[in-house]
């Protein structure tokens, strides 16, 4: 039997790149001077907004606070609510500056909740379009992305400097 290969040459960085050891989350809030190549959207005292290296959907970025915790359930409220603030902004934007049809947003809590980095909370925001699920996504579970990931950062990086005002 023939196998089909669907190449995905973005994740070689993934594969034989350089790790960051402990959190990356943390790494990338201690570090802002490199906020152009971690891909992040927007930081301020509470969060900072960055998007998923590995997508669901082109436009998918997260929430994260800068306070490392596994415990929503412990996080101060004050945070919560700016994160919520924020995932409103990030709503508009996505669908005003980057024409999505709808939003999902959502957080996985823990390991067992399907937490991909489960020690440190973080906000989903995916963009989505009608009928953008299609054959390959519901047969093969495969994802495929249909735009240049830099393409889209820089995009959203743009029209964040709008949405994400300090006091708008």
């Amino acid at each position: 039997m023939e196998r089909e290969v669907l190449y995905s040459p973005w994740r070689d960085e993934y594969v034989s790149g350089e790790k960051i050891e402990g959190c990356v989350f943390c790494h990338i809030s201690s570090h802002s001077e490199e906020d152009v190549s971690l891909h992040v959207l927007y930081r301020d005292e509470y969060c900072f907004i960055v998007m998923n290296r590995y997508p669901y959907t082109p436009g998918h970025f997260m929430i994260i606070p800068h306070l490392h915790t596994d415990a929503l359930e412990t996080l101060d409220p004050k945070i919560w609510l700016h994160m919520s603030a924020l995932a409103q902004k990030g709503v508009r934007m996505l669908k005003e500056a980057f024409g999505a049809h709808g939003v999902n947003l959502g957080m996985n809590l823990g390991k067992a909740g399907g937490a991909g980095i489960a020690e440190h909370i973080h906000l989903h925001l995916v963009p989505r379009w009608e009928r953008d699920t299609n054959f390959i996504t519901s047969i093969a579970h495969t994802r495929v992305y249909s735009t240049d990931f830099e393409k889209i950062y820089f995009r959203l990086k743009e029209a964040s400097s709008h949405y994400f005002r300090r006091n708008s």
